[in-house]
């Protein structure tokens, strides 16, 4: 085996874990997709294709990128959601993660996103709605994130096929 092929074949699967990672929030996402394909277009050993498909593919990670920010951010700003409530969420999950096998960083989020909302309106009823809504802007910027980084994921298979095909 070559050192283009190895390099193919572990920056296909630093792709896989990006990709796993926009949904998985302990996992890089985004970030790695884009080293991914830059790593591939330098030691690929596609020379255009590989540039080829770095543009196009980043065009697509960034727009993940910045679509989740956009939705969720404007999502939390509708419903008047503090940082603060968020942070608690963030904390509260990765606390969860250490405490309750696979889904305690899920579990520990919502658990610290309502306990920092129940702090902060002294309601429960109110509190649940605005967590709700907190809960719902997350996942949907994640889905966003998610399908995007699944054509930057697309974009460079088929960039793959392309420069096995011509090589």
């Amino acid at each position: 085996m070559n050192s283009e092929t190895t390099v193919t074949i572990l920056c296909g699967l630093a792709i896989l874990v990006g990709v796993a990672g926009t949904v998985i929030p302990v996992l890089p996402g985004s970030i790695l997709i884009g080293a991914s394909l830059l790593a591939w277009a330098i030691w690929g050993g596609a020379g255009t294709a590989g540039w080829v498909v770095f543009a196009v593919a980043m065009v697509f990670v960034v727009a993940g990128m910045a679509a989740s920010a956009v939705l969720t951010g404007r999502k939390l700003k509708e419903h008047a959601i503090p940082s603060r409530s968020i942070a608690a969420a963030l904390v509260a999950g990765v606390v969860g993660m250490f405490i309750i096998p696979v889904v305690g960083l899920f579990v520990g989020f919502a658990a610290g996103l309502l306990l920092g909302e129940l702090l902060r309106t002294r309601n429960l009823g109110r509190a649940a709605t605005s967590s709700w809504a907190a809960l719902k802007a997350t996942g949907l910027g994640m889905l966003a994130e998610f399908g995007l980084a699944c054509l930057a994921a697309s974009t460079w298979v088929i960039g793959v096929w392309v420069a096995a095909a011509n090589g």
